[in-house]
């Protein structure tokens, strides 16, 4: 159990204290100071190793399956003695470009709040070492803790919104540069980066409407239970950052889909010159086959065989029709 719980901490009036190590003591004792609260870090439980837990906190049951599972939509659920909140942090890999996506889940009652992780997205730990050094934001409480993570979550979002729309631009360099046409594999990257986009707006879009309700924004304006009074304009600065981010999101799926269709219009035209080019060549080879065949066919009676100057004739007339057909064919673009 000890290999799963990253961190357990018990918190009074702002500052960490020292209490007791099991998890049934810890929140008693939080609980009956009536200003702390116990904050558990769990890094990817099993059902057993969660058990312990949900049972001493009275987790719901459905919320303890979601987090095990994990592969979760952002959502916020409101249970009879818990709050469940779901985040998707991601990340973006500069070597591959690529956005990874794990997930959070928080747990939040009467005085403890339980974070389980799935992946890498979020530093909890730096998380809570900069909460532990704020005393002022930690005396709200249990709130303070889904503020804090879903703040770096939200703004994580800007970070690799703006990674994107730097690889947005280079990969709108390549599609419109004129040596664009040689490379073979335009149409895969630019397939693999609207993924990125989808993969991106599958952990900022749901988030909208939990953080909207955090928030008390639009029609949202009812409390949520176990969220402190006075904290709801904190949260409206994440859903606002929140809303920059779709708004980011909604502006680069469209972008790309608008590269990809220029990029097969521009195929498109490539490919028309291309048949414009070969049946224009083909043309001009007619011509002299159609000449050289009729003077192929094997008649007795053909005048110009007999004539001593009908075979330089014949060749100078194929090639002032070559070079005619060639001057037309350059003059309207086809060569």
């Amino acid at each position: 159990m000890r290999a799963v719980i990253v961190d357990c901490g018990i918190y009074r009036d702002g500052q960490r204290v020292e209490g007791a190590e099991d998890l049934s003591d810890a929140l008693e004792e939080a609980r009956a100071a009536g200003d702390s609260f116990v904050w558990i870090g769990l890094h990817e439980p099993t059902h057993e190793e969660f058990e312990k837990v949900s049972s001493e906190f009275g987790l719901h049951p459905l919320a303890v399956e979601d987090a095990l599972k994990a592969h979760q939509r952002p959502k916020l659920e409101v249970y009879d003695d818990s709050l469940f909140v779901v985040l998707k942090p991601v990340t973006y890999e500069q070597n591959s470009d690529t956005v990874t996506s794990g997930e959070l889940m928080i747990f939040m009652g009467d005085s403890f709040v339980v974070t389980v992780r799935h992946g890498d997205g979020t530093p909890i730990a730096d998380i809570r070492k900069r909460l532990e050094a704020d005393p002022r934001m930690l005396r709200r409480g249990p709130t303070a803790v889904l503020y804090s993570l879903a703040d770096v979550t939200v703004d994580h979002y800007l970070d690799v919104a703006n990674e994107l729309q730097t690889d947005l631009e280079e990969l709108e360099t390549a599609v419109f540069s004129p040596e664009s046409g040689s490379s073979n594999n335009t149409a895969s990257r630019i397939y693999t980066f609207k993924r990125q986009i989808l993969e991106f707006r599958r952990a900022t879009g749901p988030l909208a409407i939990p953080m909207a309700r955090l928030a008390g924004s639009g029609p949202f304006s009812s409390a949520v239970p176990y969220v402190s009074d006075g904290v709801q304009p904190f949260f409206r600065d994440v859903h606002d950052h929140l809303t920059r981010v779709n708004e980011s999101v909604e502006g680069l799926d469209r972008l790309v889909s608008d590269v990809l269709s220029a990029h097969l219009a521009q195929m498109g035209v490539r490919q028309n010159d291309d048949m414009r080019k070969i049946s224009a060549w083909a043309a001009m080879a007619a011509v002299p086959t159609m000449i050289a065949g009729i003077y192929g066919m094997n008649f007795t009676h053909m005048p110009e065989l007999n004539w001593w100057w009908a075979y330089p004739a014949v060749i100078l007339l194929m090639v002032v029709l070559e070079f005619l057909l060639y001057g037309q064919f350059k003059r309207r673009g086809w060569l």
